[in-house]
């Protein structure tokens, strides 16, 4: 009788706030965590804390802005690990300037990482989670991506107008709606959450949440059962208008 392979996650961003905790708590599930760091020495110090917790994780040098990094970081995982089971497109910049203040390198910069990155991270391990039996990408997005409640004067998004951010965020719901048709003739599940206002130093340290606490809807859409949705878009009170 064979034994089944572990599962393979590739969290980007990987090495603190809610990447370091999501990995954590797919580990602890036992999954096999590859923290994807910009910065090689930060992650491995956060692969090696994880392992310090029985964590089976390790670090792959990865900045989503670079397509060479992207392609070493694909070659290792197909030498190493032979498929992907989870994507999490975690890594994320929150430039938050208003309208009058944004500049157009800005929301180039905010582009780039947020949507360009994700995008082409995901492409280029398609393959890979494609050798799965159970593929699930989630796309760390954000409520102020939401152009319904940017739209609507009662909603608590309404006045949070930063354009670089949230518009870099509704693109990023675009592409998981075109990844979940891409793959709706497979078992891949394919979902943009938000996980709140969670208190990391992307929010200077400010949040509603625990990255504990905020991680938790990132793996359960991460480990979704066979009858989960595809192409939404949540967060913990369930699905959130585009």
């Amino acid at each position: 009788m064979s034994v089944p392979k572990k599962r393979i996650a590739l969290i980007t961003g990987g090495n603190r706030g809610l990447g370091i905790e999501t990995a954590h708590q797919l580990g602890s599930l036992g999954y096999t965590v590859l923290l994807g760091a910009r910065n090689k020495e930060k992650g491995e110090q956060a692969a090696a804390k994880l392992q310090a917790q029985e964590i089976d994780a390790h670090c792959i040098e990865l900045d989503v802005t670079v397509q060479a990094t992207i392609d070493t970081a694909v070659q290792k995982i197909t030498t190493e690990y032979g498929k992907l089971d989870v994507l999490v497109n975690n890594a994320g910049i929150g430039n938050r300037h208003t309208f009058t203040d944004l500049t157009v390198t800005t929301l180039k910069e905010s582009f780039d990482t947020n949507f360009f990155g994700a995008f082409a991270v995901s492409q280029a391990v398609l393959p890979l989670l494609e050798l799965s039996d159970a593929p699930r990408i989630v796309n760390i997005s954000s409520a102020i991506g939401s152009i319904t409640l940017h739209s609507d004067p009662a909603s608590g998004v309404y006045p949070l107008k930063a354009l670089a951010y949230s518009s870099s965020k509704t693109a990023l719901n675009q592409l998981t709606t075109h990844l979940a048709f891409t793959l709706r003739h497979t078992p891949a599940k394919v979902n943009s959450v938000c996980p709140g206002f969670v208190a990391t130093d992307f929010n200077n340290g400010y949040g509603d949440l625990t990255p504990e606490q905020g991680s938790q809807i990132i793996v359960r859409y991460a480990t979704l059962a066979e009858d989960g949705p595809t192409g939404g878009f949540f967060n913990e009170q369930g699905a959130i208008p585009w």
